[in-house]
C-alpha cells in the first residue's frame, strides 16, 4: 500500500484538504470526486490512507457504503471519515462500517494533520468532546433505535430528509423500489412510528446535526 487517496465532491474542499495532507509531508496523493470513483482507485492503488468525505450530494451518506467496501477488500485499510455532523450515532456507525478515524470538516488545520497522522500510523482518533458523547451514549441504559440502522438505512433515511421519493431513492442507491419500500417500513418499525412524514421529520434530525433520540423521544418510542 501506499500513497494517500482523497474522497470527496467539492472541489474546493479538495484542494484544501488535499495541502494539508501535502503539509503532513505526503507527496504521493490521488483524488476523486465520488464514490465509484473512489472505490476504483482504491481497489487499484491500495493507499496507505483514504481520506473518505461522509455525505455526497444526491446520495446521502453514500461515504458509509464506501468506507465498508474499503474495509471488506482491504482488511489493513486506514480510513479517516470526514463530516460536519457531530452526531454520536452517526460517529460510531461510521467506526463500526470500518473508519480508523473521524475528522470535522470545520476543525483547525492543526487538529485535521493530528487526525490524519494518528491514522496514517495505524492509530484510532477521534474528536475529545465527540468521544465522549459516543462513551455516553454506549453508557445510556436504553440505545436509541439510530444505533440499530444499517449504513443503507441511514442512507434512506437522509434522502428522505432531502424530499426524495421511494423511486428517487432506488435510482439514487441503485436499488429496486420494493428494496425502499422494505427499509421504510422497517425504519418506521425500529423507531415506532407510523407514518412516512414521522421518517421525514427524524429524518431532519440527521440534516441539522442533533441527536435523532430527540425526536424519538416526541414520539413515545
Amino acid at each position: 500500500m501506499t500513497g494517500v487517496l482523497i474522497v470527496d465532491d467539492h472541489p474546493i474542499v479538495l484542494q484544501g484538504f488535499r495541502r494539508m495532507v501535502e503539509d503532513a509531508g505526503v507527496e504521493m496523493i490521488f483524488e476523486a470526486g465520488d464514490p465509484v470513483s473512489g472505490y476504483r482507485l482504491f481497489h487499484r492503488i491500495r493507499p496507505q490512507v483514504s481520506v473518505v468525505d461522509l455525505a455526497f450530494r444526491g446520495s446521502g451518506l453514500a461515504g458509509l457504503s464506501l468506507i465498508r467496501r474499503m474495509r471488506a477488500l482491504e482488511p489493513r485499510a486506514r480510513i479517516l471519515a470526514l463530516s460536519l455532523n457531530r452526531d454520536p450515532v452517526i460517529v460510531a456507525r461510521t467506526l463500526q462500517v470500518g473508519a480508523t478515524g473521524y475528522a470535522l470538516k470545520d476543525m483547525p488545520t492543526d487538529a485535521f494533520v493530528e487526525a490524519f497522522k494518528a491514522v496514517s500510523e495505524g492509530r484510532n482518533y477521534l474528536p475529545h468532546a465527540i468521544a465522549q458523547d459516543i462513551a455516553l451514549l454506549h453508557a445510556a441504559p436504553c440505545q436509541p433505535p439510530a444505533a440499530e440502522l444499517t449504513a443503507r438505512e441511514i442512507q434512506i433515511l437522509i434522502l428522505l430528509g432531502e424530499g426524495k421519493t421511494y423511486q428517487g431513492i432506488a435510482d439514487i442507491l441503485t436499488i429496486g423500489y420494493r428494496s425502499v419500500v422494505n427499509a421504510c417500513a422497517a425504519l418506521r418499525g425500529k423507531f415506532r412510528v407510523s407514518t412516512q412524514a414521522d421518517l421525514v421529520r427524524i429524518s431532519l434530525d440527521y440534516r441539522h446535526d442533533r441527536p435523532v433520540r430527540r425526536s424519538v423521544g416526541l414520539h413515545g418510542a
